[in-house]
């Protein structure tokens, strides 16, 4: 699943739009609330305006509404070379819910964010395939960045923000029984609302 070129040259006019408007105004701030607690995400547009805008999206139409953290990946235990410590949500759609179109991907050696203890991230299989799915680093993880070794093709993951509240929830759903990565009892995520407006950057 990639971007066509029209619809990538458009994401990337609003992108740009985006990441000026986001200088001048106070990041944007999404509420988790799940059946393990309470996050908030601060989605940073300045440095991440596609990848933000299309969370902030996602969570105004209710698409994490019933989706739940379904996954659980624990570095001590996780038999690849390049291990990492994250939880991945969707929405009741899965991982690959194609309700929403797939982005660009926003390279970290491009926006400067890096994969430390906190930080939120678009989950996808190739480059530029990220729709819905967004997963939560527990621990600095530098193998998720570009240049990482986490992901064969090397050009990393998405970040576009960082827990303001509940890192500790996220290490507890991490640390819940699983079975190959899966929880064996799925976090519900109860709603994922904006905190403030609608950022007028977004062209919302």
């Amino acid at each position: 699943m990639h971007v066509r070129s029209g619809l990538g040259g458009a994401v990337l006019a609003l992108a740009f739009a985006a990441s000026a408007a986001a200088q001048t105004a106070s990041p944007p701030s999404v509420v988790l609330d799940t059946g393990a607690g309470r996050m908030v995400i601060v989605v940073d547009l300045e440095h991440a305006p596609v990848t933000g805008c299309n969370f902030i999206r996602a969570a105004l139409r209710g698409a994490y509404a019933d989706g739940s953290f379904f996954r659980t990946v624990v570095a001590a235990t996780n038999a690849n070379p390049n291990p990492i410590d994250v939880i991945q949500a969707a929405t009741v759609h899965g991982s690959d819910d194609a309700s929403q179109p797939a982005i660009p991907l926003e390279r970290t050696r491009d926006t400067g964010l890096r994969h430390t203890a906190g930080a939120v991230s678009m989950a996808r299989d190739g480059p530029d395939t990220a729709t819905t799915s967004f997963f939560i680093v527990t621990q600095d993880t530098p193998s998720l960045d570009f240049g990482g070794g986490r992901n064969p093709d090397g050009q990393g993951f998405g970040v576009f923000g960082h827990l303001i509240e509940g890192l500790d929830v996220a290490r507890r759903i991490q640390a819940m029984p699983a079975t190959d990565e899966a929880l064996d009892a799925p976090v519900r995520i109860r709603s994922a609302h904006l905190s403030g407006p609608a950022p007028s950057a977004c062209g919302l």
